[in-house]
C-alpha cells in the first residue's frame, strides 16, 4: 500500500492540528493511522505485515511497524506527531513484564526512533483493547468478543482488559473461529470416509481445496458426483434436518449415537459433537432415530474413500494448523448454498461455542458485546447465530471492522492527559 496520505487535507490543518498516530496490529497485518489530535480525523494510512507481538520476532515486528507508520506518516509532518497508542495480538496492559508488552514497547520504540518520530512513550495495549475502543462512544467498560481466524473474549474495566476468555491458539482453543470451522469440515470429510460420520458435500469441497486427485472424490469426481440433499424422512427433528426449535441439525451417524451437532441446544448451549466440535457423543440415543447408511445415495467406493484419506492427511499436515482457516468459507457456502446438515451443525456449533465464551465472562443484562473479526460482520456467518443467543442473554451486538479507530482515540486520551 502506498502513501495513502491526505495532502491537501493535512496542509489544511497542520498549522493548527497535532496529530497521533494509531496502530493495529494483527495476526495477518498490520495497520497505522495518522490522524488530528483535536478530532480524530484520519489524515493517513499505511499497512504491512503481522504484528503479532508474540508470534512475529522482534527484528521483523520493528520492519513492520516501521513500515506501515512509514507509509502513513510523511517525513515532514513526522515531528507533528504528539502521541502514539498500539493494539497488538498478544500483547495486554495488565502488567508491565507481560512479554507481548514488553516485545511490542521494544519494537514500536525502535521503529518509531528509526522514523524520528518523538512523541513520548507509545502506549500499548491488546488489539481487542483497541477494537473495543473503536466502538461509538469509545466504551471505557463493557466486553469485547473477537471472531476471525481465531477466537477470545474479554471483559474490559477502565479501557483495560481484566478477564480473557479463550484466544488461547489451535492448539488448545479458538473455539468458534474460523479455524475451528475449517478444521470441523477436515474432521467431517474424514469421517465420512471412513464411516462413521454422515454424508456431506464438505468431503468433496475440502478435497478438491486441498488438490486431491478428482478420481478418489465423492463420485469420482464426476459432475452430478457430490453428494445430494437427503431426504426428510432420514433426518432428526423434521424436513432438512430442521429440528423444532428451528436449529440446524446434522443427520445420526452409521455407527455412533449422536453425528456432528446431532443434540438439540438451546441458544448458549455447547452442542454438537463428533465431526463437528469433536467432543464425543453427549448422550444415549433417542428412539425414533434410525441410523442412516453414511453412503446411501453416494457413488464413492471403498477404495475410493482409502485413498482419499491417503490423500487427505499430508496435505493437511503440510501447512501450518492455523491455515485451516481457509477453508471455513467451505462450510459456509455449503450451509448457505446447500443447506448441508453437517455444514450447518458446524457453525450452529461455532455460533454455541462463541456463546459460551461470552457466557464465562458473566455478562450482565444490558452490556455492551464489542465485536471484530471476518466471522460476525455486516454479511458474517455467525452473526444472525450469535445475535439470536446472546438475545436470550440480554445482550446486544455491536460490531467494529478493527481496532484502528479506538488505537487513535487511546492515543488522542494519552494525549489528552499529558497536556
Amino acid at each position: 500500500m502506498g502513501n495513502e496520505l491526505n495532502q491537501e487535507l493535512l496542509q489544511e490543518r497542520q498549522a493548527a492540528s497535532s496529530l497521533v498516530i494509531g496502530i493495529d496490529a494483527g495476526g495477518t497485518r498490520t495497520r497505522a493511522v495518522l490522524a488530528t489530535a483535536d478530532d480524530g480525523r484520519p489524515v493517513g494510512e499505511g499497512a504491512a505485515g503481522p504484528g503479532n507481538a508474540l508470534t512475529v520476532p522482534l527484528p521483523q515486528l520493528t520492519e513492520h511497524l516501521a513500515e506501515a507508520i512509514g507509509r502513513a506518516v510523511p517525513e515532514p509532518v513526522r515531528g507533528r506527531v504528539v502521541a502514539v497508542a498500539g493494539g497488538f495480538a498478544g500483547a495486554t496492559d495488565a502488567a508491565a513484564d507481560e512479554p507481548g508488552r514488553r516485545n511490542a514497547l521494544a519494537a514500536l520504540t525502535a521503529a518509531l526512533h528509526r522514523l524520528g518520530v518523538d512523541a513520548g512513550p507509545p502506549v500499548i495495549g491488546s488489539d481487542i483493547e483497541a477494537a473495543f475502543a473503536s466502538a461509538p462512544g469509545t466504551p471505557a467498560e463493557g466486553l469485547a468478543l473477537v471472531a476471525g481466524t481465531g477466537a477470545v473474549a474479554m471483559r474490559i474495566t477502565d479501557r483495560r482488559g481484566t478477564v480473557t476468555v479463550d484466544g488461547d491458539g489451535w492448539l488448545l482453543g479458538d473455539d468458534g473461529s474460523g479455524f475451528w470451522i475449517g478444521r470441523a469440515a477436515v474432521r467431517a470429510a474424514l469421517r465420512m470416509a471412513d464411516g462413521r460420520g454422515a454424508p456431506t458435500m464438505l468431503a468433496e469441497a475440502v478435497g478438491r481445496e486441498l488438490g486431491l486427485p478428482g478420481d478418489v472424490l465423492p463420485g469420482g469426481g464426476a459432475a452430478g458426483g457430490a453428494v445430494r440433499r437427503l431426504s426428510p424422512d432420514v433426518l432428526p427433528g423434521g424436513p432438512e434436518g430442521v429440528s423444532h426449535d428451528g436449529r440446524h441439525e446434522a443427520v445420526p451417524s452409521a455407527t455412533g449415537p449422536t453425528a456432528a451437532g446431532a443434540r438439540p441446544s438451546g441458544p448458549g448451549q455447547s452442542g454438537g459433537a463428533g465431526a463437528v466440535g469433536g467432543q464425543g457423543p453427549t448422550g444415549p440415543w433417542q428412539p425414533g432415530r434410525r441410523p442412516l447408511p453414511p453412503h446411501d445415495d453416494t457413488p464413492w467406493p471403498r477404495p475410493h474413500r482409502e485413498a482419499y484419506r491417503r490423500h487427505l492427511l499430508p496435505a493437511v499436515m503440510a501447512e501450518a494448523p492455523v491455515r485451516l482457516a481457509r477453508l471455513a468459507p467451505l462450510v459456509v457456502a455449503a450451509a448457505r448454498d446447500a443447506e448441508d446438515p453437517v455444514a450447518l451443525a458446524i457453525l450452529d456449533e461455532a455460533a454455541d461455542q462463541l456463546t459460551e465464551t461470552v457466557r464465562a465472562l458473566e455478562p450482565k443484562a444490558g452490556e455492551r458485546v464489542v465485536a471484530t473479526g471476518g466471522l460476525l460482520g455486516p454479511d458474517g456467518p455467525l452473526t444472525g447465530r450469535l445475535e439470536a443467543r446472546l438475545h436470550a442473554l440480554g445482550l446486544t451486538l455491536d460490531w467494529v471492522p478493527d481496532g484502528c479507530r479506538g488505537a487513535v482515540a487511546l492515543a488522542r486520551l494519552a494525549h489528552g492527559g499529558r497536556t
